[in-house]
């Protein structure tokens, strides 16, 4: 146990000192919940090295995407570094984007376990950061993506002048913010014009890993059809379209992260793309929404214009 324990403060030490690069004094905040409770003590362990933290633990949250208590929202808006390792996720919520246009800096894990923490922390953020940042170039200078699976998946979006943004785990300047585990280049698609089949082989958010494939049909940037799985079919069915709306494409970059069935380290595997439904209000989109839900798809084929960028889970930039 002792052993454990200091590896997963040495994983925390990772996020403070070089992912965030906490300096004495500076306002911090962990926000936690129970699942999470363990990861969230490390933080606060690694924070007091540095400064005088504080740690909060909330109720968990029923999905991801739903709003903190409004005492937190207050917190995390006046302190300079926030860390929120939560079962469900706060970073596409208005507390978290207030937070950072305030001018704290953060970091939000959804679903991070001590497993998950002690593996991918110890990845080269620098060699990660430099794919992620070439990615994300190319999708922003992109009009258009198409995304072929040997599963199904057939889609077809438009990125036209849509921004990408690169999470790569390096959070040190005013406002800034990323995922950890980070590794993702990801970007609004223009909600109104993806159309097409969305076939979902690795994990879905609420579900975890899926048994077996899921088919998701498009409609003008909406979903018309789910078939596969009526878990994932009842939690649409309780929203409307903005909800229902694609709201993000990403790519995955971080050669360190597995598939789990945990969509926080699914979604940054390297070679996988992942797309997500509701809110993308934090990214540049249009699209304001009570939830945010991401679905996985293993070794796809990516095409960025005419451009073939990904082959099959391979890059080929």
């Amino acid at each position: 146990m002792k052993n454990l324990e200091r590896r997963l403060l040495r994983a925390a030490d990772i996020v403070v000192q070089d992912c965030l690069a906490v300096k004495k004094g500076e306002r911090a905040v962990v926000v936690t919940d129970e699942p999470c409770r363990v990861v969230g003590a490390s933080l606060w362990l690694a924070l007091k090295r540095r400064t005088d933290p504080i740690l909060i633990e909330i109720s968990p949250r029923k999905i991801h995407g739903e709003e903190p208590p409004s005492q937190v929202a207050s917190v995390i808006k006046t302190c300079d570094v926030f860390i929120i390792p939560t079962s469900h996720s706060l970073t596409h919520t208005h507390a978290r984007i207030a937070a950072n246009k305030a001018g704290a800096r953060g970091a939000t894990m959804p679903g991070i376990t001590v497993e998950m923490m002690l593996r991918t922390l110890n990845a080269d953020y620098g060699r990660i950061a430099r794919l992620t940042a070439t990615v994300c170039k190319m999708l922003a200078a992109s009009k258009s993506a198409f995304i072929e699976s040997e599963a199904g998946t057939r889609l077809e979006l438009d990125l036209s002048r849509r921004k990408c943004q690169p999470d790569t785990g390096i959070i040190k300047h005013k406002g800034s913010f990323s995922n950890l585990p980070a590794g993702e280049a990801y970007i609004a698609p223009v909600e109104s014009k993806s159309s097409g089949t969305v076939v979902v082989d690795g994990s879905f958010a609420p579900i975890g890993a899926v048994n077996q494939p899921v088919i998701i049909e498009l409609k003008n940037g909406i979903i018309t059809r789910i078939k596969g799985n009526r878990k994932m079919s009842a939690i649409f069915h309780k929203y409307g379209k903005r909800e229902k709306t694609l709201c993000e494409f990403g790519i995955g970059t971080n050669y360190k992260a597995q598939i789990t069935g945990n969509v926080l380290e699914d979604e940054k595997v390297l070679g996988t793309i992942h797309v997500a439904f509701g809110n993308n209000l934090a990214f540049g989109g249009s699209n304001s929404a009570r939830i945010h839900l991401d679905a996985v798809i293993r070794k796809p084929s990516v095409w960025l214009d005419d451009q073939l960028i990904i082959r099959k889970g391979n890059f080929l930039i």
